[in-house]
């Protein structure tokens, strides 16, 4: 089953964009003269999704006047604090309403393939509980770190060890939501949940095969605008 509904996670302080931007939430900076959360509705709008949540906390009530116009979109608040990606996408099960879901993070800039194309290509629920869409670091403007994951032959997932390299989680991905709430947490990462699923061989992964900015941060930022042809604040 290939999900019809998406996640966009949105809600974070972008405090790795503040020193470029301090007024501005992180999803409403523009790159190529179209805000990063525009980029991420855009990916799930080509592909056909019918239903987006996107989480807010952060500058909510700017980023939800920018978004009232989207017939497909629905926010959901975290009111109080932020609840991390596992606890805000469990949060948003009752609106999201589907099972699997993709989910996305708004601050990426991609160039090739649309990713959820090419995660549908590669779902296989009998096998996956989840399908991260990964990619070598060299490919990513602005990453600075190191790999997260190494795949087997067939796609199975495991952490890289220290020094080991691997590849890097995208911010793209196809999960089940059905064992979310077992985890007795409001507030997680899903960090934890990719772990019980690789303890489980249930966590896969598939290598995106174009390019893609990470323009969250500073230098992944001017990178980005680098390659739209335009000239960084």
């Amino acid at each position: 089953m290939i999900p019809k509904a998406a996640m966009v996670f949105a809600a974070g302080f972008g405090k790795r964009l503040q020193p470029l931007f301090p007024e501005i939430p992180k999803p409403l900076v523009s790159v190529g003269g179209k805000p990063l959360i525009d980029h991420a509705l855009s990916v799930a709008e080509e592909f056909g999704i019918c239903r987006c949540i996107v989480n807010l906390h952060h500058c909510a009530e700017a980023l939800e006047s920018h978004l009232s116009s989207r017939d497909r979109v629905v926010v959901v608040h975290e009111a109080d604090r932020i609840l991390d990606t596992g606890g805000g996408l469990l949060n948003a099960l009752p609106l999201l309403d589907s099972n699997p879901a993709f989910t996305l993070n708004s601050d990426t800039v991609w160039h090739g393939p649309n990713p959820f194309r090419q995660l549908a290509e590669a779902w296989n629920p009998e096998r996956m509980d989840a399908l991260l869409l990964l990619s070598p670091s060299e490919r990513i403007l602005g990453h600075a770190g190191t790999g997260d994951f190494v795949s087997d032959l067939n796609m199975k997932l495991r952490r890289c060890s220290s020094g080991e390299p691997g590849l890097v989680y995208t911010g793209a991905q196809i999960i089940k939501t059905d064992s979310l709430s077992r985890f007795g947490m409001r507030t997680f990462s899903l960090n934890v949940v990719w772990d019980d699923m690789i303890r489980q061989g249930r966590l896969f992964g598939t290598e995106f095969e174009g390019k893609l900015a990470d323009a969250g941060n500073v230098r992944g930022y001017r990178q980005a605008m680098e390659l739209a042809g335009q000239t960084c604040p």
